[in-house]
Formats: C-alpha cells, structure tokens, sequence
C-alpha cells in the first residue's frame, strides 16, 4: 500500500514574502517565458504555513540502548564528511547526524515519533525529515538545523493531512513537500474504530502496549466496530471515501518566500517530486496509480507538461536531470520486462528529442539510480535473484548529442542487498546495505571503490545474541500449477538432520510488488530459533521478476496467486524438507491479506496463520482506508464500484464458514492504510463460528511496526502462537 498524483497539473505558481521580506528566493524564469496563465479552480491542499517547534535535539555523545541496531536512509552534507540517516539505537527510528568516518553522532530529534525519510540542503543549513506522529500512518514534513537548532514543521501540521519529502532546489533555497487534504472530518469517516474514537467498551485496559483480545465477546450493532455512518454504495458497503487529493509545493525553510504551487491533482493516487533542473525551469515528478507509475516533466512557469514515460515501480527516486538540463536520467521499464536506465534528450522548453536505453540487463531490474552532485557519475543498483549488483559509469555528452554512459565499474559489496544510494561530495558515495547476516547499516566510498563501514553502524557480532548466529537462507525454485515459475528463500532451522521433516511457516510478503530478498529478518530468526523453518515465496505479483510477472495477478489473476500460496507449501514439503501435517502461514499487508484468504481457500493445508496488518474483506478495505491509498490501489486489486463482485469474490470474509484452523490477527492501533477493523471483523467471524481467533493490538504502530518494544512484543507472541500450535500431535 502506498501513498502520493496522476495526470494534467493545473494552478498557479505563487510569489511572496512573508513579513513583509524582500528576499524572494523562487525558481527564476527564462528571459523568454510567458506570462504564467489565469490560475483555474481545481481543489488543492492549502499551502503549508511554516510552524516553530521547540529545541528537540539530544546528546552529543551517542547513546547506545539498543546494540544490534540499524542505520539507513543516509543523506550527506554537500562536502560529503557528514551524514543524516535514520537510526533504531534509542528504541524508535530517529534523526541522528555524526561524520562518516567518526564516532561523534550526535541526535537531532529527541521526540518518540518516528523517522521515515531524511534529506540534507544542497547548501548544508537545513535537514529535512519526515516523521509519523504517534506513530501512525499520517506524516509530517519538518526541517532542522545540522547542529540540532531552528526545528520547525513544514508541512502537515492538521493531524488530518499528510505530508510527504520531495527533493530540494540545487541552490538550497527550497524543498519539495506533496501535501494531501484531508478527506473528510472525522465525524463523516467511516465506521470503523479509529484511534481518536471513544475505545470500545470490551478494551478495558490502556496500561500496556498491547491489547490480546480473544477471551471476550465483540461488540456488534449501533456504535461497535463495522458500523457505517456515511452512505453505502451498491451492496450495502461505501465504495471509498473521497478526498481533496494532492498538491506538491516549493518550501522555503527560512520562511521569507511563500510556497510555489509545483503541481495538484484532485483524486490522485501518487504525487511525488523528484528533481528540479539547476536553474528551476523544469520538475521532474513521479505519478499515477501501482502498477502504472509514470516520469513527468512539467515546466515551472506554466505548469505545462512537456513529456511523460512508464517508470517502474519500487524505489520512488526514479530519475534526475543532467548539470544543464538537456539530458533526463530515469529508471524505466517503458515497453519492456525489465527496468533499465534511459536517457531523455529536452530541448530548453523541457520537450523530448528522443529517448535511448544506455544501460540494461537481460534479467535483472534496474532497483536503484543515483548520480553524483555533478551529474557526470552514475551508480546503478541491479536486482539480480533479490540480491543486489553495482556498477558505477560515468556520463559523457558529445556536443550536440544525446548524454551516453562509459563501461560499468562494478562495485564489489560486503552483503548481499542495496537499499539506497546517495552522492557525498566529490568522488564519494554513502550506500545503506543489508544482508542475512547482519542488520542495515551504512557503508562510505571513496572514488566508488573500498566500501568502509561507518563506525556507528552496527557490528557483525552485535546483530544476534550470543550463540545462535542468523541462517543464510538458499534460493530455491519451483513451478506453479498452470506453469508460471516461482521462487523463495528457505530458512532451515539450525540443528536439525538435513532430510528431517520440519514445522514450517509460509511466510508472505506485502506489496504485493515487494520482493522477498535475502536479508536479515529478525522474525525469522525468531522462528527459527523456535525449531521452525521458515519459506518466503515471491508468489505471482511480486517485483524483482519481470513486467509481466507483477501483473500476473490482476483482475482475476488474483485468484492465481492465491493458489500460488498452496503449490508454495507444497514445494516446502517436496523440498524443504517441511513436515506436511504441520505447515502454517503468515504474512503482514498484502501478505497478510493473502493469510486470511489461503485459510479459507485451502482450509485443510495449513495448522494455522498469523496475518499481519491484512485486509480481510476488499471492498471494507476500499470503504476504509485513505482515498488516495485507494486511488493508487484500484488499478491492482479492482474498482470499488465497476469490480465490486470480484472483490466480493476475492474477500475472505465471503468464504469465512469454510475456515477451520485457528488464526492470530495482529495489527497497529494508528492504521490507515489497512484500518484495524479488517482484523476485528475476520476475528470476530472466527470466533462466532467456534475458531479460537485472537486479535493483538500494537498501541503507537501503524502499518509497519517501528518501536524496539512492539517488534518485540510482536515477534513473542508470533512466535509463541506458531509454537503452540506447530507442536508434535
């Protein structure tokens, strides 16, 4: 499930001061430029007004909670000495800063909601960061001083709104912010429990982290959870709720411009800025629903679009603009299987000459682009079989000719997985990794060669306790039933006789275009220190296999994909070696979506489930969840209203009298991207029919799960639940 716009921008491009300040710091205009048109009435997100904060920073000297923490998300200062990223070592992802090659980190945030995504000014005077307040799933844009100072919010400061981080103008003077309105007032939601409502009469205690329902009855009726109070659509359920959609501005940190409206999209699933040439003629954005993600180049002045491309999906920094302008860079799998690197010639006005492959593999996607402050060095990030391949190239532009690239560098890496890639200063690179063996971490180049570790990145050792190191997991493959192949990662648990049969959990991802990819799990690792082996299948839909793979499961391909599910554990037995009578399934989003619908489609396959944060019935799910989520996910799922029978079909609510195995729901308290009544409802189903079902409610999570002590708490009780149950007849 994601978040962000789509088509034909309108509105205006705004100037002004505040406080009366001349200092009017907006994209510049060519000397040729029209005069910006008549702004038109389209419904946008009023522009974010700058908001101080108090002094949130922390001590100077690091303070270790947490041993076996990550690092991610890096973005470096313009000399590239320093760095900004994301860290786990207090116990919730936080903003912390310290040099590459020092241990002087120093934490600039000190407020317990968590970090999401960091970008440090082209001119090194601001930070900007993303957080989720209370830890739910509606954003805020602030920004920060490097040395802790000047903490202000920038955007979504109604807790009805969410805002998101677009890149920064290349002098600094500004920073890209997609803001989406509200959709309605609370008053108008739908009738699901929402964090902000009375707590249901049956939730009698708020002492703990978590609530564990199962031993009292749901409330059902007038004021209980499934109760609707706006107007249904066919069938008795609302189709969606509707919002005001998206709007991108240009934010100036010291607050002596006013915002520039960039670009606004009523009812837009994505929206999301990604470069501005050097001179702010032209935008870069990244829009449209999953599965359909297109490249836009929209001139500043007047808002007109000038070329649009398909890009793939997954990482949402899709491209960036040569030094001059001329050359758009963009990670794209326009008209094939396989994303590649494009390169894009523009004329001034931002129009296309024509368009060019200069870098591509047979069978493997383009994951990650990232170029060097100079635009003359490129580094691309390859997935191949789920583990990642570097090279770095260099670009070269004949006069009068379209950019090219120079032959690849290939980068040797110490694990197994890229996660992001940024530019520090000249000739160096910060790369966040992940591996089987380790937590993520940041590693710094120099020249693009001898990757060095940053000291305040975890150690090897400190990743697991003492003697029960982490399982490699070995790539395996198999055939689904109508021929499509497939493939997953095998955890064996440790000591056990190689062809000796194992409980095993089928474990799914979300997405459903994530992939499963060699890294270090800590579920896993509980599972398997529990006995259980664990199989991650990428089942059809998934990314990192092809084009036509990720849309194997539209529509009624869907139906596929679930039986995917049960050829899986099939292989897991034929393969694994798994033990056939005690094979369960678990998975989180769409993984646990997949959960609910395999222990109703395949009743007698598996002992039990644990689904994570799972939609139970789709067309509850589209009534629920934000509009521009829904937006986003009609194109992969089905249309509320034009699909409503085959969402019907594909609910696991419409098949619950079939479920025979007992099931754990888990879910955060703060989700709206998945709201918590999909697990109530199915749960409450469950334990009507005389399924032991339970329900854990994770208090201050949303989505995803991102404080030490929930992680934990959700992992025991995971584990604890698979154990019971797996056990030897």
């Amino acid at each position: 499930m994601a978040s962000e716009a789509r088509d034909h921008v309108t509105g205006e491009a705004t100037t002004g001061t505040a406080s009366g300040a001349s200092d009017i710091r907006t994209p510049p205009l060519p000397p040729e430029a029209p005069a910006p048109p008549e702004p038109r009435e389209t419904p946008r997100a009023a522009a974010p007004a700058l908001v101080p904060l108090p002094e949130a920073e922390g001590p100077r000297d690091a303070v270790t909670r947490l041993r076996a923490h990550g690092c991610w998300y890096p973005s470096a200062d313009p000399d590239g000495t320093e760095a900004a990223f994301i860290c786990d070592r207090g116990g919730v992802p936080q903003l912390w800063a310290g040099p590459v090659d020092g241990e002087g980190v120093r934490l600039l945030d000190s407020s317990p909601d968590p970090v999401k995504e960091v970008s440090w000014s082209p001119d090194g005077r601001w930070i900007a960061y993303t957080t989720a307040p209370g830890g739910g799933e509606h954003s805020r844009v602030l920004c920060v001083r490097p040395d802790g100072t000047g903490r202000r919010l920038l955007a979504g400061a109604d807790p009805d709104t969410s805002a998101y981080l677009g890149c920064w103008a290349h002098d600094g003077s500004a920073v890209a912010v997609t803001l989406a309105a509200p959709a309605a007032s609370r008053a108008q939601r739908d009738g699901l429990w929402r964090p902000s409502d009375p707590a249901p009469a049956h939730w009698t205690a708020r002492d703990a982290r978590a609530t564990l329902l199962g031993t009292t009855a749901y409330a059902v009726g007038p004021g209980g959870h499934g109760t609707t109070t706006h107007a249904p659509g066919p069938g008795g359920t609302p189709a969606a709720r509707t919002g005001a959609g998206l709007s991108a501005y240009l934010i100036d940190p010291d607050g002596l411009a006013s915002p520039v409206l960039l670009a606004t999209e009523p009812d837009a699933p994505t929206l999301r800025v990604c470069d501005l040439t050097a001179d702010g003629r032209l935008a870069l954005l990244r829009q449209g629903p999953r599965g359909r993600r297109e490249a836009v180049v929209r001139r500043v002045v007047d808002t007109a679009t000038t070329f649009t491309l398909p890009v793939a999906d997954g990482d949402q920094w899709i491209g960036r603009f040569s030094p001059d302008g001329r050359t758009l860079w963009l990670r794209s799998d326009a008209g094939r299987e396989y994303a590649a690197l494009f390169a894009v010639a523009l004329d001034a006005d931002g129009t296309a000459r024509g368009t060019t492959v200069v870098a591509e593999r047979a069978d493997s996607d383009l994951d990650l682009l990232a170029l060097a402050h100079d635009g003359r060095t490129a580094v691309l990030a390859w997935n191949v079989r789920g583990a990642s391949e570097l090279d770095v190239v260099e670009t070269s532009a004949p006069p009068g000719a379209l950019d090219t690239i120079g032959p690849p560098r290939p980068v040797p890496l110490p694990h197994e997985v890229v996660t992001r890639i940024t530019a520090a200063g000249a000739g160096r690179l910060l790369l966040a990794l992940s591996g089987s063996q380790r937590r993520p971490g940041v590693w710094w180049a120099h020249e693009g060669v001898s990757l060095l570790r940053t000291p305040w990145s975890a150690r090897d050792e400190d990743t697991v306790p003492p003697g029960r190191p982490p399982v490699r997991p070995v790539l395996t493959r198999l055939t689904a039933r109508d021929g499509l192949p497939l493939g997953g990662w095998y955890y064996r648990a440790p000591g056990r006789a190689p062809h000796e049969p194992a409980p095993c959990v089928v474990h799914l991802h979300g997405g459903p275009e994530d992939q499963e990819r060699p890294v270090f799990d800590p579920l896993y690792h509980e599972l398997l220190g529990r006995g259980l082996d664990v199989f991650a299948p990428d089942v059809r839909g998934s990314g990192g296999h092809g084009r036509s793979f990720v849309d194997a499961d539209l529509g009624t391909g869907r139906f596929a994909a679930l039986d995917d599910v049960a050829d899986c554990a099939a292989h897991a037995v034929t393969a694994g070696p798994a033990d056939p009578t005690r094979l369960a399934v678990m998975g989180r989003s769409y993984g646990g979506y997949l959960t609910f619908a395999s222990l109703v489609r395949h009743p007698d396959l598996f002992r039990t489930g644990v689904a994570v944060c799972g939609m139970s019935d789709l067309l509850t799910f589209f009534a629920g969840t934000e509009p521009w989520i829904a937006e986003s996910a009609a194109h992969k799922y089905g249309h509320p209203e034009r699909d409503r029978e085959l969402l019907r079909a594909l609910s696991p609510m419409s098949r619950i009298d079939a479920l025979r195995a007992p099931l754990l729901a888990v879910h955060g308290e703060h989700d709206t991207n998945v709201p918590p009544g999909e697990s109530e409802q199915f749960v409450r189903a469950a334990r009507e029919r005389g399924i032991p079902a339970e329900l854990l409610v994770l208090r201050d999570e949303g989505h995803d799960f991102l404080r030490a002590e929930n992680r934990r708490l959700f992992r025991r009780a995971a584990g604890d639940w698979m154990e019971r149950h797996l056990r030897p007849f």
